[in-house]
């Protein structure tokens, strides 16, 4: 297991390497459990379901630059169309 070395800045933040960060898949805004055990830490991935959700939605939306109002746009023509498989065609 390789180790890795970073200083603690004057407000008590502490920057991870890159490399950990690639390693245990954290992303910008994550949120991570810090766990004191004796005179080490543990530092875990924390990751809350729709918190994670919200980034994947972000970062694909970045990739694509889909804005949100096409997403919208999107998600209304998916409901319309999932209305019409469940229900049949809606009555004006």
């Amino acid at each position: 297991m390789q180790s890795f070395s970073a200083e603690i800045k004057s407000r008590g933040q502490l920057t991870i390497p890159k490399k950990v960060r690639d390693m245990m898949h954290l992303d910008e805004g994550q949120t991570v459990s810090i766990i004191p055990v004796g005179d080490a830490v543990i530092l875990s991935a924390k990751r809350l379901e729709l918190d994670e959700a919200r980034r994947q939605i972000r970062r694909i939306m970045r990739q694509s630059c889909c804005s949100v109002d096409e997403l919208m746009s999107g998600l209304h023509d998916e409901r319309e169309n999932l209305y019409r498989d469940l229900y049949g065609k809606k009555s004006d």
